[in-house]
């Protein structure tokens, strides 16, 4: 039988050889590939077309949140299964209104991964207990309202590539640096500066950055990548 092929997105080595170890142990399933940011996440998940992406949250370059919006869209057959030390509402209403399958909890990971992997292949959504529990009673509330999840996503008036500069831009590189990230011209980044400043209604970096903490496009202290992408 053809085993559930993966790959891991996850900017902390330790973390992906522990995950590698972890799911080498299970009959069905074979890591195909592995990444270190949300950007080669997606281009390997281009290349490789894996049947499941284990998608970390905050990650250098491209973070969870619009690694999952670009592959849904570009490869709709692959799963994404997002595994995350973040608990909170808000990060699980955002990343399922952007078409994950599942979300779990990193301190529960061990115990449940291989099993919420089978189960987004039989087209099935899966998540952690205590968040299945509280995005249940959410969806409640919301549709009583009559209000659906994506529309209390604040970033969705943001483009794919809006929320790349932003995130750049947040990390502290200059409009030098993220034109040579996304091999676009200065004068290209300069546009979808000012173009998030109107859409945001924010008029300077440093709001631009408050912005990116508080929506959870990157963490208040951004960590360095602690080991590159491996394409296995």
């Amino acid at each position: 039988m053809k085993p559930i092929t993966i790959l891991l997105a996850e900017d902390h080595i330790i973390v992906r050889d522990g995950l590698q170890a972890l799911l080498a142990t299970e009959s069905d399933m074979k890591v195909v590939a592995e990444a270190s940011d949300g950007q080669k996440a997606v281009e390997l998940t281009c290349k490789h077309r894996p049947d499941v992406v284990v998608m970390d949250i905050a990650m250098p370059t491209l973070n969870g949140f619009e690694a999952t919006r670009q592959i849904v869209k570009r490869c709709p057959s692959t799963k994404v299964l997002v595994l995350s030390a973040h608990s909170d509402d808000a990060y699980v209403h955002r990343i399922n209104a952007l078409g994950a399958s599942g979300y779990l909890i990193k301190q529960t990971a061990s115990l449940i991964l291989p099993l919420a992997i089978r189960e987004v292949m039989k087209g099935k959504c899966f998540f952690s207990p205590s968040i299945s529990m509280r995005l249940q009673k959410t969806r409640q509330r919301l549709s009583q309202a009559g209000i659906s999840l994506k529309s209390t996503d604040p970033t969705t008036k943001l483009t794919s590539r809006e929320m790349q500069v932003l995130q750049l831009i947040a990390e502290g590189n200059a409009n030098k640096q993220t034109a040579a990230h996304l091999g676009i011209s200065i004068k290209t980044v300069e546009k979808h500066r000012q173009s998030l400043m109107e859409k945001l209604n924010i008029h300077d970096t440093a709001g631009l950055t408050r912005y990116a903490i508080a929506e959870g496009v990157i963490e208040s202290s951004i960590q360095e990548t602690t080991g590159p992408e491996v394409d296995r």
